[in-house]
């Protein structure tokens, strides 16, 4: 019994091309003695089929080898899609789809074929999980319509490889989420943050709020910055990775939008991270070899990661004992961006420095501070033509 690696290109309706490789396996004759095959695949890689071909051509031999037509949901899932997605997404995402697959949508399908599932089950389900019962809690149709999305994605990837003719997702009907006003994007005066920063002066983390405060960065971000990643000659920053957490546990990540950017710093943002560092060196020195260097700028006193929520908390009990109105620490972000937005920064330069995924977004995104702008240039114009 043998595999053969081929390769296929496709192109989308735009004629973009993309390339995949399937594993065919020789399983045999029929009773007319004509070779049977079966196809494997979606491979995004060579290497990846290679892999695919060594496993099925050893379950041949050893007789564990499953047909296509017999591979259940529960096996497609935890088997193979988990494991071949898992390199391609966010440790976040990954959690996801596997905590949704595991708790909402196995227990019922799990043990059918592929090739049994039909849109009527899958809207069952849906049907089951937006009513609740048997000790569950009846799930929000924004949740419901997710876990379609998963399920989509899982039998999507599924007709890729080959183990699947038709994707029936495509024909089910989850609810549709209800629209909901957007959330009113809460960010602090020029006043009450130059207010926390005074506050914050001289306290650990610091250098965390001020980062916030005056880059725009995530907390993710904040959290995996590292002193590689400063340059302080130049005065800026590369933002290169994330500290996210999953089931509580901290993970690296990319940034949101996958790519890095640079932020350029004002000069005493400059002067507070060597201050920062050189506090950092005298922690350093008190842990001595139990120290856990990451490289890491903003972490515990012994080096170690510091956890997301925590950086949350401990801004929270900031605000609080500064007496100023309450936020949370992404709305730092949105400060930052108001105040340049206000301060005639330009859009596309704002949206550099926040890592959006382009200017259109932002001005989305900051929509509500431009009306008032609006009425400022045109009593400056008024001014400049009043005056010639």
């Amino acid at each position: 019994m043998r595999g053969h690696i081929h390769k296929r290109v496709r192109k989308n309706r735009s004629g973009k091309e993309t390339t995949l490789w399937y594993m065919v396996v020789d399983i045999g004759k029929d009773g007319d003695g004509r070779r049977r095959q079966k196809w494997h695949g979606g491979y995004t890689t060579r290497r990846e089929a290679e892999v695919a071909k060594a496993k099925i051509v050893n379950d041949l031999h050893t007789g564990f080898y499953v047909t296509p037509d017999r591979i259940t949901l529960n096996g497609w899932v935890k088997e193979s899609w988990l494991p071949m997605v898992e390199s391609r997404i966010k440790p976040s995402t990954f959690y996801s789809y596997r905590h949704n697959m595991k708790l909402h949508v196995l227990p019922t399908l799990g043990t059918r074929s592929l090739q049994q599932l039909t849109a009527p089950m899958l809207n069952a389900l849906y049907a089951e999980l937006a009513v609740g019962g048997n000790g569950r809690r009846a799930l929000s149709p924004k949740t419901v319509s997710y876990i379609h999305a998963i399920v989509h994605k899982a039998l999507a990837d599924a007709v890729d490889a080959g183990v699947l003719s038709s994707n029936v997702a495509e024909r089910a009907k989850p609810p549709r989420p209800q629209r909901r006003a957007a959330r009113e994007i809460q960010c602090w005066e020029p006043e009450e943050l130059a207010r926390f920063l005074e506050h914050v002066r001289g306290t650990r983390l610091e250098a965390a709020w001020r980062l916030a405060a005056m880059t725009g960065m995530r907390r993710g971000e904040i959290l995996g910055l590292r002193w590689r990643d400063i340059d302080q000659v130049g005065a800026s920053i590369s933002v290169r990775q994330a500290l996210v957490s999953v089931a509580y546990a901290i993970l690296q990540s990319t940034p949101k939008t996958h790519q890095a950017r640079v932020i350029d710093l004002d000069p005493v943002t400059v002067k507070q991270l060597q201050a920062h560092r050189q506090r950092q060196q005298i922690e350093r020195d008190q842990w001595g070899p139990d120290y856990c260097d990451k490289d890491l700028v903003v972490a515990k006193e012994n080096g170690e990661p510091l956890h997301p929520q925590s950086l949350s908390q401990a801004f929270e009990r900031l605000v609080r004992t500064a007496g100023l109105r309450k936020i949370r620490l992404h709305d730092l972000r949105h400060t930052h961006a108001t105040i340049a937005v206000k301060a005639g920064v330009p859009v596309k330069v704002i949206s550099e420095r926040l890592g959006h995924e382009s200017p259109a977004f932002t001005l989305k995104q900051y929509a509500h501070v431009l009306p008032g702008m609006q009425a400022e240039a045109a009593a400056d114009i008024a001014e400049v033509v009043a005056s010639a």
